[in-house]
């Protein structure tokens, strides 16, 4: 049974740092682009950051750039997003994402339920 679960998430004052994870079981963990996507309240969810299955290519929206960074442990099957200097704007649920990266999982996609981080002074 294929499962992500993101934790992590919580009440934070802007300026500062969570740590989100997620494990990954049930699949091929090596074999999926892992992302983490964000919902703020009243609006569309949002890619926020992407890794490659080997981890040698990241990648984030502009609007986080210099203040995340993702990782990712393919021992321990978990994906990280470490969010710093956070602002009320990054308040939203975290959603981790698997996507198929190598035959035959192309086209498989996969999401976990998601974890709140609000950010509040």
């Amino acid at each position: 049974q294929v499962q992500l679960v993101e934790s992590g998430g919580g009440l934070v004052q802007p300026g500062g740092s969570l740590r989100l994870s997620c494990a990954a079981s049930g699949f091929t963990f090596s074999y999926y682009a892992m992302n983490w996507h964000r919902q703020a309240p009243g609006k569309g969810r949002e890619l926020v950051a992407s890794i490659s299955r080997l981890g040698d290519t990241v990648n984030y929206v502009d609007s986080v750039k210099g203040r995340f960074t993702i990782s990712r442990d393919n021992v321990k099957n978990m994906v990280y997003l470490q969010m710093n200097s956070l602002k009320p704007e990054d308040t939203a649920v975290y959603y981790c994402n698997a996507k198929g990266a190598r035959s035959p999982h192309y086209g498989m996609d996969y999401w976990g339920k998601g974890t709140l981080v609000t950010v509040s002074a």
